[in-house]
């Protein structure tokens, strides 16, 4: 069943009615929905040069800069929309996501905060609020928003996102039903392209889709893992970059070693039409529902067989995703069921790494912010998998291990001010709490190597972060859960020998931190063990995954 082409349409109505500001506002959301924001930026100007100030039309074009990153024209606009139409929740969403983009946390807080009042009942501004108030490490009404988006879930009302719904304390089921709601609202405006012609003998030609080719966690982790590939003559490795070229060595790396198109910019047909064009056999979206990724092009069908693999850490729940890429531990046959794709296993952890990575000398610990002498507890997971049960559990370790400190990321607005405050409620110094912004990476891993132990989150573990602990020689702790999110750490422990670092109880958890923080010959025996595992073990073998990797690729092409 073909669907109608909602931009066509738009475009014959404004033909028929030139003057009608209201049909240059609807021509401008179906070009903002194809993922057009030039085309869409024009009709929103069509529609203010016939309606000036009308706070559709500037909600649309604030929209629209948004999407070019012109963040503070994109503010600016939609604020001049919100103060025309101070009762509209879904313009007081959008200048939410542009406040959050421009850096002004709290003020965005504000803008999803004054959405749900205008819209109490409607679960995806819920949504909204939940998820930043989790970046802000801000809990009020946590429960209460977490049970209102989870309740809309399991009863099919909400097509909330499902990257955000990873956080809440949802089962394996729950997270399938939101993928499945996602995919099925995302399916009703996307036309799939023809079927593709049939393939051609020689090598699989092999697509990679993503906006984080470059100085970003997908191109750390892929970059080695590429480089190994150009031995495997049978594969022809494709990426599709979402993002500008940074200028990055990383981007320089991917450069060299595959063939990069630079897709930036594009609408969805476009970038579907490029993937076809270029003739790929298997496709590997390596965004998922993760943010900045375009499912509307997956939807589309550019490639016969496309693959979820590596930067969502949950099924797709989407009919155009053939197969997921896992490994035996990170998606166990107890998960299978509740994943929509065909599961296919590596024999090892499904996360590469960058194993070229060389650790600089780290700055002082004075540099860092740390004391002299103590054990340095860490957690650089984003604000936002900070939950008050990780971070209860974080305090009670750091509470049992005199003299520590508890190092973390920097989050963004009064996050942390708000974990400062969250531990002198529990009786610690606030000043126990050390607080890193944001580093290069090589200076991030520099810094590392003052961490003496990772103590990890749950329901959503560290991921790149963990594998970035490990290849700096710091142990992660972890609480393998029931989902793939909260079994990656899990598995980058399992697959590389160190399976004691893996407890099954919070009170397990903070028993062996307790152990490890006290007793200096128990943590120099687990680093001296990690530094063997790290050299000589599977887990960064990259030449190795090149081969289970390809091995892999062929199974799915044929």
């Amino acid at each position: 069943m073909q669907h109608a082409d909602p931009r066509q349409q738009a475009r014959l109505a404004t033909q028929r009615a030139p003057h009608d500001a209201m049909a240059w506002i609807i021509l401008a959301d179906a070009e903002l929905e194809a993922g057009d924001a030039v085309a869409g930026e024009a009709a929103c100007h069509r529609a203010l040069s016939l309606r000036p100030g009308h706070p559709e039309a500037l909600a649309r074009l604030g929209r629209a800069q948004w999407m070019l990153g012109r963040r503070d024209d994109a503010v600016a606009s939609l604020r001049a929309a919100a103060s025309t139409a101070p009762n509209h929740p879904g313009i007081a969403v959008w200048l939410g996501h542009a406040l959050e983009d421009n850096g002004e946390a709290e003020a965005a807080s504000d803008a999803y905060a004054r959405a749900h009042a205008l819209a109490p009942g409607e679960p995806q501004l819920a949504a909204y609020l939940l998820a930043w108030r989790r970046k802000l490490c801000d809990w009020r009404d946590l429960d209460a928003l977490s049970a209102q988006v989870r309740d809309a879930v399991r009863r099919g009302h909400a097509a909330v996102e499902p990257f955000a719904f990873l956080s809440e304390d949802a089962s394996a089921a729950e997270q399938l039903q939101c993928a499945r709601l996602r995919a099925t609202h995302i399916a009703r405006h996307v036309r799939p392209l023809p079927p593709p012609p049939p393939r051609s003998a020689g090598a699989i030609r092999t697509g990679f889709l993503s906006n984080g080719f470059g100085a970003h966690p997908t191109g750390l982790l892929t970059v080695a893992l590429f480089e190994s590939l150009v031995g495997h003559a049978d594969l022809d490795i494709h990426l599709f970059a979402l993002n500008r070229d940074d200028g990055s060595p990383i981007r320089q790396r991917l450069q060299a070693a595959t063939t990069l198109h630079d897709i930036s910019g594009r609408n969805h047909l476009q970038i579907a039409n490029a993937i076809r064009d270029a003739g790929i056999d298997v496709l590997f979206d390596l965004r998922g529902w993760g943010g900045g990724g375009v499912p509307e092009v997956l939807a589309m069908r550019p490639a016969p067989v496309q693959v979820n693999w590596l930067a969502y850490p949950g099924t797709s729940g989407a009919p155009w995703i053939d197969h997921v890429l896992a490994d035996g531990f990170v998606l166990p046959d107890t998960l299978a069921a509740h994943f929509s794709e065909q599961v296919v296993r590596l024999p090892r952890c499904f996360q590469p790494s960058d194993t070229s990575r060389q650790l600089m000398q780290p700055p002082s610990r004075a540099e860092c912010g740390l004391p002299a002498e103590g054990v340095v507890l860490c957690c650089f997971n984003n604000s936002y998998k900070l939950n008050p049960r990780s971070v209860a559990r974080l305090l009670a370790v750091l509470r049992g291990v005199p003299g520590s400190v508890l190092w973390l990321l920097s989050g963004p607005g009064r996050a942390d001010d708000r974990l400062r405050a969250a531990a002198q409620a529990q009786g610690i110094d606030p000043q126990c709490l050390v607080f890193m912004r944001k580093q290069p990476h090589a200076e991030y891993l520099a810094r590392l190597q003052h961490a003496d132990l990772f103590l990890d989150t749950e329901p959503y573990n560290a991921h790149t972060t963990a594998s970035d602990a490990l290849w700096a020689g710091c142990p992660v702790l972890t609480r393998p859960g029931d989902t793939f999110a909260a079994r990656v750490a899990g598995s980058l422990n399992h697959h590389l020998g160190m399976q004691a670092m893996n407890v099954d109880t919070d009170e397990a958890f903070i028993a062996r931190a307790i152990e490890l923080g006290r007793d200096a010959q128990a943590l120099a025996a687990v680093r001296a063990e990690l530094a063997v595992r790290r050299r000589d073990g599977r887990l960064f073998d990259m030449d190795g995954f090149a081969r289970d990797f390809a091995a892999a690729v062929r199974a799915m092409a044929r």
